[in-house]
């Protein structure tokens, strides 16, 4: 099996198994460097090395943004209370899967996570921010954040969401520091 096949099918296997887990994006501990923004062709191009094309071995990592594995919906005036809180949002897992071509890497990325009703909590849509991004040598290329809506009824007080990113591609000549991210953002 190649190697970029076995990659995809621990993405893919990955982000069906899910756990659960427990922080808040840019809600004062995150970095604003990845807002909406995206690098113009120029900003890409000056970071680019003179290096030849190659093929890349390894899928660069993905990870959660500092304080962005866990999202907290208070009640009005609760801000921080334990029994004030409405809903909980968690990361449980992240995977991605890559192609290189034409000196692209193409980037498939997805993210599985959890809403629990807390003490406040009723039935209803909550809608979850969540936001991915790529960062090449130190260069925000690409972050979107989106809002996924998660039904909560009386009988099932935690709902699970999954959201995947297709698509995102990203210069890639060999050498360069490409760390892909994902996390919660309810300021951004």
């Amino acid at each position: 099996m190649s190697a970029a096949k076995s990659l995809f099918l621990a993405g893919v296997a990955a982000i069906a198994l899910s756990g659960c887990g427990v922080g808040s994006l840019m809600g004062g501990n995150g970095d604003a460097s990845l807002s909406n923004t995206s690098a113009s062709q120029t900003q890409i191009n000056q970071t680019a090395t003179s290096a030849l094309p190659a093929i890349a071995y390894e899928c660069p990592p993905i990870r959660v943004i500092d304080g962005g594995g866990v999202y907290s919906l208070y009640a009005p005036g609760r801000n921080g209370q334990a029994n004030g809180l409405r809903y909980q949002a968690v990361l449980d897992k992240q995977s991605r899967n890559c192609v290189v071509s034409a000196g692209l890497i193409t980037v498939k990325m997805g993210a599985v996570g959890r809403v629990l009703a807390g003490p406040q909590g009723s039935s209803g849509t909550v809608n979850v921010p969540l936001r991915f991004a790529v960062v090449r040598d130190e260069l925000t290329v690409f972050s979107q954040k989106y809002d996924i809506p998660v039904s909560i009824t009386p009988t099932n007080q935690g709902q699970e969401f999954i959201k995947v990113v297709e698509d995102v591609t990203v210069p890639y000549v060999g050498g360069e520091d490409i760390v892909f991210y994902v996390g919660f953002d309810p300021n951004g």
